[in-house]
């Protein structure tokens, strides 16, 4: 029979996919999930909507009638923010006004102001609260913590590839490295970033849309930046190195889509966290390389820095992703 603790896992892992439904039109504000349980059923939901309001607590909330969430359990991927403001009310005295049982967060809140003030704020409302220290939460949430500790957006740097390690052909050609498939997997992940980066090798030869093509995705579609010593082509935000990218005002996730120099130059620099890597069952042989030189000076500082996160198959291409083990 399953624990409490088994379960309080359980439902924050589907808040935290929940969560990710506010990615990443919540900006500047964390996308954050918030699901209400009563008798192991699921009475109301809510996740962090677009502009940063409502929150993901007040969303849930107003699906229930008043008094109705009194006795249940609510899980909220990230504290409840405990500080006024002038866009809503603040969350955790929401839910001490709302009576649940118990409130379980998946993590604390690094901004100061709510920083442990959420969880007071509850327990002084004589709501039982546990902080479940989860793993699912904290991915869910990578982009708002990069941002709030190192201050740059979370990079997820995407290659395609063959099996031979080639993303073109010798004289540059590269539609279609992989399927149709990979390719509409590829337009759902841009939909999750804020910033979408190339470099101006990639810009002048493919003049890139750099959109979301995805039927009822395609206002998802990121900002463009462009890795370069060029000027600026309209529209377009021009950074000069890969360490620039914290310049991105309010961008929490980055989708980093070059060629050889730009991926190493993200790699070297040791700025990718996550790496996604589309591999079609084809051998180009003599063809561009999909990773330039990294300077690796011996092989032993190459391991230990990449975990799989992820794997599926996408009609005849394969998808990998990995985080970086920091």
């Amino acid at each position: 029979m399953p624990t409490k603790g088994t379960d309080d896992a359980r439902w924050m892992d589907a808040a935290a996919r929940l969560a990710l439904r506010g990615r990443p039109v919540s900006a500047p504000n964390p996308a954050v999930g918030c699901i209400l349980v009563k008798d192991d059923r699921v009475i109301a939901r809510g996740w962090t909507q677009e502009g940063g309001r409502p929150h993901a607590e007040a969303n849930a909330l107003s699906k229930l009638a008043k008094g109705t969430a009194e006795g249940t359990t609510a899980y909220v991927t990230l504290e409840p923010c405990a500080h006024q403001s002038e866009r809503g009310p603040a969350c955790a005295e929401l839910l001490a006004h709302a009576r649940p049982a118990r409130v379980v967060i998946g993590m604390l809140d690094p901004d100061p102001r709510t920083a442990g003030n959420g969880v007071a704020l509850l327990e002084k409302a004589g709501v039982e609260v546990h902080v479940l220290e989860s793993e699912a939460a904290r991915q869910s949430l990578a982009g708002y913590l990069m941002r709030a500790e190192q201050g740059r957006p979370h990079v997820t740097l995407k290659i395609a590839m063959s099996l031979d390690g080639c993303i073109a052909l010798a004289d540059g050609t590269s539609q279609w490295i992989t399927g149709e498939a990979a390719r509409a997997h590829v337009h759902s992940r841009r939909a999750m970033a804020d910033a979408i980066l190339v470099g101006g090798g990639t810009w002048r030869a493919d003049k890139p849309r750099l959109d979301v093509r995805l039927p009822g995705l395609e206002e998802r579609s990121p900002r463009k930046v462009l890795l370069t010593r060029g000027v600026a082509p309209d529209g377009v935000k021009v950074i000069n190195a890969p360490a620039q990218i914290a310049q991105l005002e309010s961008a929490q996730y980055l989708y980093v889509e070059g060629g050889a120099k730009i991926t190493a130059s993200f790699l070297a620099a040791d700025l990718v966290d996550r790496l996604e890597i589309y591999r079609a069952p084809i051998i180009i042989g003599d063809g561009l390389r999909a990773i330039g030189a990294l300077g690796l000076d011996d092989l032993a500082s190459a391991h230990g820095r990449w975990t799989i996160a992820e794997s599926r198959q996408l009609g005849s291409d394969t998808f990998t992703a990995y985080q970086r083990t920091r």
